[in-house]
């Protein structure tokens, strides 16, 4: 009989394009990985992965086995949801994958009285950029994502995943106490277009909004400055390194140096949408989890 666990790790390997980063996905070392999927071999009497330079990947029998995999761990994540619904008990293992801010300002506080609440209920937390959380709730690495939608901007969510808006978020100017805008009812991208920004990364869907917002001005926002945490861009602003765009969830306090401005035209808002596969929809957990967030 294939082992379940075992097929598990296989996914991860496909999910993930190797064993090293599928143990780390896991939580198991890269040797456990290995040994899981030797057994599987040895059950199925077919390779499922071969080597590639240094990397690995997976054979065609072991994509059609992660493919019919899919479909049998789903339906099996469906009947223990359904167990636990009728037995009422919000217990288990859920593991939760979230963006920083969200972390900070929605997660911490919410798992805390979650668990609080139900003693039976563990919840793991890992910090990840949105389409990583969607890759991973999608491949059953993670089982329940909160992600972020700026204005227009595209997020791509698979069939097999339901999503909701839990949140919305606005994001304010921040500029130094002393800055010729600080005393502004709000800003538009034209009344920035000579200001040096504080960004995310090219990547982040986060920069993807900023240069949005120029859309009609003839220009770009120019970037004098990169980092990953919005905590980073405060502390460069006060430095007066330059402005940035910080949402206001999970945003420490600004204090007397820092100075939040509305942004118009447009606002940039985003949606906190929570996702997770459909076949968790009647997990006790999860909908806890979904009625903390809406609350």
């Amino acid at each position: 009989m294939i082992d379940l666990i075992a097929l598990t790790s296989l996914r991860a390997v496909a999910a993930e394009g190797s064993v090293v980063a599928a143990a780390d996905s896991l939580g198991f070392t890269p040797s456990a990985v290995s040994q899981q999927v030797k057994r599987l071999e040895r059950q199925t009497g077919v390779p499922l992965l071969e080597r590639v330079g240094r990397g690995v990947m997976l054979t065609d029998h072991g994509r059609q086995l992660v493919d019919a995999g899919a479909r049998l761990l789903a339906d099996l994540e469906e009947v223990e949801a359904g167990l636990h619904r009728r037995a009422g008990t919000v217990a288990g293992h859920l593991r939760l994958t979230a963006f920083s801010t969200a972390m900070r300002g929605l997660v911490a506080p919410i798992v805390r009285d979650l668990s609080a609440a139900h003693p039976d209920l563990t919840v793991a937390l890992t910090e990840r950029e949105p389409w990583d959380t969607v890759d991973l709730v999608a491949s059953g690495q993670s089982d329940f994502g909160l992600v972020h939608r700026w204005g227009d901007l595209s997020l791509a969510i698979p069939d097999h995943l339901e999503a909701r808006v839990v949140a919305h978020d606005v994001a304010d100017v921040i500029v130094p106490a002393g800055h010729h805008l600080a005393g502004r009812d709000r800003l538009s991208p034209r009344d920035l277009l000579d200001e040096g920004w504080i960004a995310t990364p090219e990547s982040t869907i986060c920069r993807q909004w900023l240069n949005r917002m120029y859309d009609g001005t003839g220009r770009v926002p120019r970037i004098v400055h990169t980092a990953m945490e919005f905590e980073s861009h405060l502390a460069l602003v006060r430095a007066g390194l330059g402005i940035a765009l910080v949402p206001r969830l999970g945003r420490a306090p600004l204090g007397d140096r820092l100075v939040a401005v509305p942004a118009h035209d447009p606002v940039p808002t985003r949606d906190v949408i929570a996702v997770h596969r459909r076949s968790m929809a009647q997990s006790p957990a999860v909908r806890a989890l979904l009625d903390a967030l809406e609350s």
